[in-house]
Parts: C-alpha cells; sequence; structure tokens
C-alpha cells in the first residue's frame, strides 16, 4: 500500500548537486586559506593538508568498513577537514590536527549516518574536540609574519579577545589589522577581508542567504554595544565572521525557515558574547554554533507553517 506523506512547506531544490555545492564552498575557501599561509607560513599549508587528507581518508575508511555507497565524491569532508584546519591555532601539532580531523567525520558525521542526517557542524564538533582535550595547546597563539613562509621562529602572543577580557597582558591590535588579518588568531579567522569575499562568492552563487550571517553579526554588535564593549572590535576579533559566514549557515544544522534562521542567528549572537565576556573561553562562536544546532529542530516546529488538514 502507497502511503502519501504530507509535509509543510518549503519545499526546496536548489538545482545544484551537493558536489556543486561543496566545490562553491571550497572555492569561498581559497581567500582564507591563502590568507592563512601568507600569515603563518608553509606550516599552515601542513596543517591544512593534514586536516582535508585526514577527513578524506577517515571518510572512506569508515565507509569501506561499514560497506556503505562510497561518498568522498561529494567532497563534503574535504569541506569539513578545510573548516577545521582554519579554526586552528597556527602551531599546532600536525598529530592533534589529524585526531581532530577523524573525530570531525566519525563523531561529527558518520555515526548519524552521514552527509544530511549530522545534527551538529562536523568542522565545530572536531574543533570542540580539541578544545576540551588540548586547552594548552588550542590556546597557543603566535605574532603573523607576513610573507615569510618559511617561519624558524614564532612569537607568542594573546588574541585580541584574551586581552579585551583581562587574560593576558597586552596591546589591542589597531581596527584595521584585524579586518586584513594582521594579529592573533586561528589560521582562517585573522584576515576580515578574506572571509568577506568568500562570503560575497556564496551569495552571487546563492549557496547561502543574508539571514544568519546579518542576524549572527549585528546582534553580536548590539549584546557587546550593551555590555560596553567596541561592537566593531567584536564583530572583527574571533571567529565570528568564520562561524557567521561558512558554518552557521550550514543547511544541514541551520534551520529552515527565514523566521527559524533569524531565532538561529540572534541565539548564536547572543551566546558568542555571553561565553566571550562570563564563560571559561575567550571566544565563543564554536559553542554557541553546536548549541544552535541541537536546537534546529525545536526552532524548526515553532516556525514552520502547519500542514492543511494536521
Amino acid at each position: 500500500m502507497n502511503t502519501l506523506l504530507v509535509k509543510s512547506s518549503p519545499h526546496i531544490h536548489s538545482g545544484s548537486s551537493i558536489s556543486e555545492v561543496m566545490g562553491d564552498v571550497l572555492l569561498a575557501l581559497l581567500p582564507a586559506s591563502g590568507a592563512a599561509i601568507y600569515f603563518y607560513g608553509y606550516y599552515a599549508g601542513a596543517i591544512i593538508l593534514v586536516a582535508v587528507l585526514s577527513a578524506v581518508l577517515t571518510e572512506y575508511l569508515w565507509q569501506k568498513i561499514v560497506r556503505r555507497e562510497n561518498t568522498i565524491g561529494d567532497l563534503s569532508a574535504l569541506v569539513s577537514g578545510l573548516l577545521l584546519a582554519l579554526t586552528l591555532p597556527p602551531r599546532i601539532s600536525l598529530f592533534l590536527v589529524f585526531l581532530g580531523a577523524v573525530f570531525t567525520i566519525l563523531f561529527g558525521k558518520c555515526i548519524f549516518g552521514g552527509l544530511g542526517y549530522n545534527p551538529f557542524n562536523p568542522a565545530l564538533v572536531g574543533r570542540a574536540f580539541l578544545q576540551i582535550s588540548w586547552p594548552r595547546a588550542m590556546g597557543s597563539w603566535f605574532l603573523p609574519q607576513a610573507g615569510q613562509l618559511t617561519i624558524t621562529s614564532a612569537t607568542t602572543t594573546a588574541t585580541p579577545l584574551m586581552i579585551d577580557k583581562g587574560e593576558a597582558v597586552g596591546q589591542l591590535p589597531d581596527l584595521g589589522n584585524m579586518f586584513l588579518g594582521n594579529r592573533a588568531g586561528s589560521l582562517g579567522e585573522t584576515a576580515a577581508l578574506a572571509l568577506l569575499l568568500g562570503g560575497l562568492y556564496l551569495l552571487i552563487r546563492r549557496q547561502i542567504t543574508l539571514t544568519i550571517p546579518l542576524s549572527y553579526i549585528f546582534t553580536v554588535a548590539l549584546v557587546s554595544w550593551l555590555f560596553g564593549k567596541n561592537p566593531l572590535f567584536h564583530i572583527l576579533a574571533g571567529g565570528l565572521l568564520l562561524g557567521a559566514i561558512f558554518m552557521a549557515t550550514d543547511p544541514v544544522t541551520s534551520p529552515v525557515t527565514e523566521k527559524g534562521r533569524l531565532v538561529f542567528g540572534v541565539g548564536c549572537g547572543i551566546l558568542t558574547v555571553l561565553i566571550r565576556l562570563k564563560g571559561g573561553f575567550p571566544e565563543g562562536v564554536c559553542f554557541s554554533i553546536l548549541i544552535m544546532n541541537a536546537l534546529v529542530p525545536l526552532i524548526d516546529r515553532m516556525t514552520l507553517k502547519k500542514v492543511f488538514g494536521k
């Protein structure tokens, strides 16, 4: 007997295959990846390479073990590995990069049934694992050395958010350097210009909408201002732009309605500032997005239109 399944709108088909969507994300991340290598040298490239290869290999081996169709051609594992790499400190051990990438794929994606079934952003699952398990390694920051591809020595420093929170002593970089990327931070979070260029490409390609990034960023600006902080500083500091443009917009782990996306972005923004200013970590982007990922089913249930006759 055939069963007619009736669901609420929206019934969306983007017209793009998974590999086309992921290919666009990879292209959009090229400016940030290039900036990471420019500011932190060949070792940044090694981090990216290890993360990407480890993620792809882990997915391939998992699918061999469980005898499932090989899907590495959809490029999603490559995207997850690259996003993980861009959230990491510039001198982190390559072994930890490998562990983080394996955890990203196995516990952020595979155990839930693969792409489309994962409730959490895989790259952020991997980063949270490393943050909790190796906090010292994940909290080691270095001054960028622009254009020096082979870096023989590095000067340790604190991130702008650590200085702003009072966890470290130092001089805050000016907003111009923060926009261009000449300040301490994770590989992919320093150059705001590179991230905005990538976001613009995704908008032109219609792979993301403005709802989540704008509501997320505006909420961070507003809440930080209410706490007496510089809103522009909190927009450019940390991983806000990387998270708002490339992670919070993940179609699998974000709400399906525009109203739901607005709620999602506002929630991410509030949590990010609260963790930054009152939490145990100087940065709140990772955990705020993961928390809101967990609330997506509830948000969808509250914002989806009722089905007629249900």
